[in-house]
């Protein structure tokens, strides 16, 4: 019998562990004098030590084990300052690889107190959907076109994201929008009865012309157009059209025109009217039809009643703004819903209460599970019921608005609005557990979609099989249309182009700042303006129309934010190397952004790749026209915001804040000769003040390369009348000769910096936290496995998505002592 020393053995572990734990911090405290103080004395010393203490640090005074062994957050610091080389700063004897190992490896496994063979998986606050999550949540579960931003109040941002938990408050103001929310949603996509009467709302744009080149959206009183729409109708019987429209012109003066619009129905005249100028006249017409099944066609003519007058305003237009189609009329033919099969298994609910009841039960419980992304207790869907129950008994009620009722109970819960994880039972002694397939479940599917779990990965999780399914089911669900929203929401708050929509441009003034020196001597006398006239003559009065590509459009906006989105949805898609995101031989644009990158031939609205010419500077994220323009200011540009931007996003090494007072850089006087200051020229009086000069020789380089982009990223060979010169070194002492040079300076010399920033970046996303001190590691050998595999982008997602952070959960507090780990000590196995 062997229990009494097995029992004897099983005592004595817990006392060993103890002095284990003892015997840690000597051995760390002992390899820092060994190993590490030497390294910070001969690099380090001049700056923060033997009496300087610059930036408030002198290593020479952290001699306490408090200081050494309890302090992360300070050797994080040292950590991020040394790998993107701010430390030791330029012009001093960089650290060895030899040396950087060696203090990597005892801040990692002594500072920290972290054994990189068991990743912490750190904590994740409890958060709640943003509105992009709830309006995609919305629009998978009940069929809703919910417009979210319309409703709810703007998300706060944190670590740069918006699904970040520790700011995403819930206020009681909050929580009213979203029950108001809950109820304008399910009034518009939830079924309220068992037979509706169909009804399509058209707007204007659908009524186009017999070319298709032209619609009813805008007619001007001045231009002859006939649109049309056929629509398609499946019975026969009485159906209604209410046509609402708009006369919009100028407020003064009045417009002489006037305008004859005759509205027909399969060529049968149905409104004839003359219609003078007026200014936000809306109009309802309505009109019935007795219709037999099949093909009918709506057409709307417009023409001048004084075809030679010329226009005198800009605008004077007959809009259709909605048109409403019902029908049939009698009720008897009224069908289902279009949502009804999403809800119900029946054609129609039973009349017997006991059996209403059931079927209540039935259809709650099956919605309730995928709202709340697991199954749910019996209770719960007792209560659903009990709320349905109230309501369809009513008189007058139908058992739809029941269950429609329960369903706004359940969009209002908590259960619903946050993200709600649990972990499988930990083995004992174990700090971390593995989430349960439902929570990994939900976790996947909001980062990659956005949304919430389908039947696929929620079947996967209720058989316990996600994850030996795992990397199938990531494959799945890149290739699914869904997947543009890791695009618009990962891509689009990382390259911060989501801002393109809405940031300021004054694109006259940026383009008057790119213009050639003029020559005197080449100078003609001007022929005198026009004298200002009445406007009779054709374009009389308008304002030129600039060339194409030459004014920030809202269509070249839109553009730009959808070209940073198809670029990386290609990345992903085509599992192409994240170095493409540096630099690459292609883009996508559309007829629009062509003109403002040079490129001729493109037609049509939608987004294609491109080849781009061999010596083009375009290709990469550092030359799309958003990130151009969302770091540029409203009238010209900004290398500083540009190279902030740099250091931020792809270096991962974001500046210092400025110092209070510090005066804007348009303040700086114009030179002795009157002329005004180029960028270079003002960055480099900037450059004077000492306490300027260390982050902007950081940042001014990597932005000046940029300079050859005007303010909304349209190439450009002047500032100011004077050539741009973008050649510059980094801090790190590469030269370049502008901004293709400065990307095959990163490609070359940065990959690392690069390929953390981005791993940091997505691991923040995923996670919806910030990246901390126990991250390391996980962050370390997901960017090594990058540089094997030449930065593939899978190696990047399943890398993340498969990583201890995303996996597990910690089931113990983290101990407020970061104790070192004595076998990553003793045997030496860090190696990021």
């Amino acid at each position: 019998m062997k229990f009494p020393q097995a029992a004897a053995i099983a005592c004595l572990l817990p006392v060993c562990a103890a002095l284990a734990r003892a015997a840690a911090p000597d051995a760390a405290l002992a390899m820092f004098e060994k190993t590490v103080s030497p390294i910070l004395r001969s690099h380090c010393y001049e700056c923060h030590g033997d009496g300087a203490k610059k930036g408030g640090v002198a290593f020479d005074n952290l001699t306490a084990e408090e200081h050494l062994l309890r302090n992360p957050e300070f050797w994080l610091k040292v950590l991020r300052n040394t790998r993107s080389h701010i430390m030791p700063p330029p012009g001093e004897p960089a650290l060895t690889p030899a040396q950087q190992h060696a203090l990597e490896q005892w801040i990692v496994t002594s500072a920290f107190g972290l054994d990189p063979a068991r990743p912490d998986p750190g904590r994740v606050t409890i958060r709640r959907l943003n509105r992009a999550e709830y309006r995609s949540t919305l629009r998978d579960l009940i069929g809703a076109n919910f417009e979210a931003e319309a409703m709810l109040p703007p998300d706060d941002v944190g670590y740069g994201f918006d699904n970040i938990g520790d700011v995403l408050s819930i206020s009681p103001m909050r929580l009213e929008k979203f029950i108001e929310a809950a109820m304008t949603a399910v009034n518009q996509a939830v079924p309220h009865d068992t037979v509706v009467m169909s009804s399509q709302m058209l707007v204007g744009e659908d009524f186009v012309t017999a070319d298709g080149t032209q619609n009813a959206a805008k007619y001007s009183y001045y231009q002859a157009r006939t649109t049309s729409h056929t629509f398609k109708v499946k019975k026969k019987g009485q159906y209604r059209l209410m046509l609402n429209t708009k006369i919009d012109g100028e407020a003064t003066p009045v417009d002489p025109q006037h305008a004859h619009v005759v509205w027909k129905a399969d060529g049968k005249v149905i409104l004839d009217k003359q219609y003078a100028w007026a200014d936000m006249d809306y109009l309802t017409d309505t009109f019935t039809f007795d219709w037999d099944a099949g093909d009918h066609v709506v057409s709307c003519e417009l023409t001048p009643v004084y075809p030679d007058l010329k226009p005198l305003r800009t605008k004077m237009e007959y809009r259709v703004l909605f048109v409403i189609f019902d029908g049939p009329l009698a009720k008897d033919q009224w069908d289902h819903h279009p949502n009804y099969g999403r809800f119900y298994t029946r054609e129609k609910p039973p009349v017997a209460a006991a059996e209403r009841r059931a079927y209540a039960r039935e259809v709650l419980a099956r919605f309730v599970a995928k709202a709340y992304r697991r199954p749910v207790d019996a209770g719960t869907v007792d209560a659903l019921v009990a709320i349905a129950e109230r309501t369809y008994s009513l008189p007058g009620t139908t058992f739809e608005k029941g269950i429609a009722q329960a369903i706004v109970a359940v969009l209002s819960s908590p259960r619903f609005l946050f993200h709600i994880e649990t972990a499988e039972p930990a083995i004992p002694g174990q700090p971390f557990a593995r989430l349960d397939d439902y929570s990994l479940a939900a976790r996947l599917s909001y980062a990659l979609w956005s949304s919430l779990p389908d039947d696929e990965l929620t079947q996967l999780a209720a058989r316990g099989e996600l994850r030996k399914n795992f990397r199938a089911q990531v494959q799945r669900m890149i290739a699914d249309p869904k997947a543009r929203a890791f695009a618009e929401n990962f891509a689009g708050q990382w390259l911060q182009s989501r801002g393109v929509l809405d940031i300021a441009i004054n694109s006259a003034d940026v383009m008057a700042i790119e213009k050639p020196p003029v020559d005197p001597a080449a100078v003609a006398v001007a022929p005198p303006p026009p004298p200002p006239g009445r406007g009779f003559g054709f374009g009389f009065g308008r304002r030129p129309r600039p060339p194409p590509g030459t004014e920030l459009t809202p269509e070249i906006r839109a553009a730009m934010k959808q070209e940073a989105e198809a670029y990386f949805h290609h990345v992903v898609t085509q599992d192409r190397s994240v170095l493409e995101l540096l630099q690459s031989n292609y883009t996508f644009v559309n007829e629009a952004l062509a003109p403002v990158y040079g490129l001729a031939d493109i037609k049509g609205p939608e987004m294609r790749r491109v080849e781009l010419p061999a010596d083009s500077p375009r290709g990469g994220v550092l030359t799309m026209g958003s990130v151009l323009t969302v770091t540029s200011n409203p009238t010209r540009t900004s290398p500083v915001k540009r190279g902030k931007w740099i250091l931020e996003n792809i270096l991962g090494a974001p500046p210092a804040p400025p110092p209070p007072d510090v005066p804007a850089l348009e303040d700086a006087k114009p030179k002795g000769d009157g002329k005004q200051l180029t960028q270079r020229d003002l960055l480099a009086k900037h450059r004077e003040d000492p306490v300027c000069a260390s982050c902007h020789e950081r940042m001014d380089p990597l932005g000046l390369a940029m300079e050859h982009f005007n303010a909304f990223g349209r190439f450009r060979a002047f500032e100011l009348g004077q050539p741009i010169e973008a050649a510059g070194e980094l801090a790190t002492g590469e030269k370049f000769g502008g901004v293709r040079d400065l990307k095959q300076a990163l490609l070359e010399n940065h990959r690392t910096e690069f390929y953390r920033t981005l791993t940091e970046k997505l691991l923040t996303y995923v996670l919806g936290r910030g990246v901390e001190y126990y991250d390391v590691p996980t962050v370390d050998a997901i960017v090594a496995q990058l540089d094997k595999d030449g930065g593939r982008f899978s190696t990047l997602l399943h890398g993340v998505l498969e990583s201890a952070p995303f996996q597990l959960r910690r089931v113990t507090p983290k101990a407020a002592s970061h104790a070192p780990k004595t076998a990553s000590l003793s045997n030496n196995t860090y190696a990021p």
